[in-house]
């Protein structure tokens, strides 16, 4: 069983995830970073982020896996490898590849097929579990979005804007699996919440609706 979250670049999904995971005693199932060990092993092999094709068979053939809330690639933890501003924007390019795509589905509904979990992402509630009992979809506004991503990285506001602005058009106009609000989800605004105000909302419908 899965709890679904949606939304895009700089909502707060990952925090929050986390956060939902810890309070429902859930597992945390983060499906970004799974994009992002495809680009790094991208990168690592000299794939163009472009060239779909070898992209798709890149992402078929990779073992990637988790332990507890470290994501593994053939079997060795790459968290910090994959948080870098190079994987970052490879991944949002990497990721509107449909065979991409589709080798992730199926790894992500394997994993969550296995126990209860707490995805986040961009497409769990609509393709990777649209049977989910509780989807959310996180959204705030872009400047506030901007400004969470800066405070990570250490980037310029102006710069990661500009980077969610690109990142926002590639999600929402990518033939496979676009970023959009799930049928049924829960739409919550985050820009003026916190992290431990919009986890407890969700535990609580998670709670409400019999789910922990």
């Amino acid at each position: 069983m899965v709890i679904a979250i949606d939304g895009p670049a700089g909502a707060g999904k990952s925090t929050v995830a986390k956060g939902v995971a810890k309070a429902l005693d859930f597992t945390y199932l983060d499906s970004g970073a799974m994009y992002r060990a495809v680009a790094l092993a991208a990168l690592e092999r000299g794939i163009d982020p472009d060239d779909g094709e070898r992209l798709g068979e890149l992402a078929w053939d990779l073992d990637i896996d988790f332990e507890g809330d470290t994501i593994r690639l053939g079997g060795k933890p790459v968290e910090g490898r994959i948080r870098t501003p190079e994987v970052t924007i490879t991944s949002s390019r990497v990721s509107v590849h449909p065979q991409v795509r589709q080798a992730m589905v199926k790894r992500q509904r394997e994993l969550i097929a296995a126990g209860n979990y707490v995805a986040e992402g961009r497409d769990i509630g609509t393709v990777v579990s649209p049977d989910s009992p509780l989807k959310v979809f996180m959204t705030a506004d872009e400047t506030e979005r901007a400004r969470r991503r800066a405070a990570d990285s250490g980037e310029p506001v102006d710069e990661v804007r500009r980077a969610i602005q690109d990142r926002d058009r590639r999600d929402q106009e990518r033939a496979d699996s676009p970023l959009r609000e799930a049928e049924g989800a829960f739409y919550i605004d985050t820009t003026e919440l916190t992290p431990d105000q919009v986890v407890a909302e969700i535990a609580a419908r998670a709670r409400e609706r019999g789910l922990a």
